[in-house]
């Protein structure tokens, strides 16, 4: 892969940008904070905006690295930071990054996490040549599933008991598209 870092990408509706302190309040209020939103993640939700602070700052911190890749998804219409689009893994061998995203509840079912995700499979693959792209959900968490597939990510099976999340040990559905796919469907 050709790292080239967060850049700032543009979409119809979103601006993906590297995250600034100025955006703590938003995330806490918008995502950061919500039980729901938080729910199938890993972190716990922010019991106050100290914390999104300490996130956000712990992130700027790692901006000057050129393989170190966390978007915060900016509503255009409003100019608030309403979600968080990352590499939360990454194997430089087999040149892959592994996607995680949350998005406040009241952004759910309007087509933005599927906006941002089709964005980073594009960006992933013409901008730092990613051979495969993946991403996970829990399996009681079927919408973050939809988004994968209308991103056009393929189903590629289930770990049984293989994550644990604030809901405890469960069942990961596992999603992935290929760099030769993506090109053949641009080309179809």
């Amino acid at each position: 892969m050709k790292h080239i870092g967060t850049k700032i990408i543009n979409t119809q509706r979103l601006i993906l940008r590297p995250f600034s302190l100025e955006d703590a309040l938003a995330m806490y209020n918008n995502w950061a904070s919500d039980k729901e939103v938080t729910k199938f993640l890993t972190w716990p939700n922010h019991s106050n905006v100290d914390i999104s602070k300490k996130v956000i700052q712990s992130w700027i911190e790692e901006y000057e690295k050129e393989d170190y890749y966390q978007w915060c998804i900016e509503w255009k219409e409003s100019q608030e930071a309403i979600g968080s689009i990352s590499v939360v893994h990454r194997n430089d061998e087999t040149d892959t990054v592994e996607l995680g995203y949350c998005i406040g509840r009241q952004f759910w079912n309007q087509g933005i996490t599927s906006e941002a995700l089709s964005a980073m499979v594009d960006f992933f693959f013409n901008e730092v040549n990613a051979n495969r792209i993946e991403a996970r959900h829990d399996t009681n968490n079927p919408n973050s599933g939809k988004v994968m597939m209308k991103s056009d990510f393929v189903f590629e099976g289930i770990h049984r008991k293989a994550d644990k999340n604030n809901t405890g040990i469960c069942d990961v559905a596992y999603y992935g598209i290929l760099a030769e796919d993506y090109r053949k469907n641009r080309i179809d």
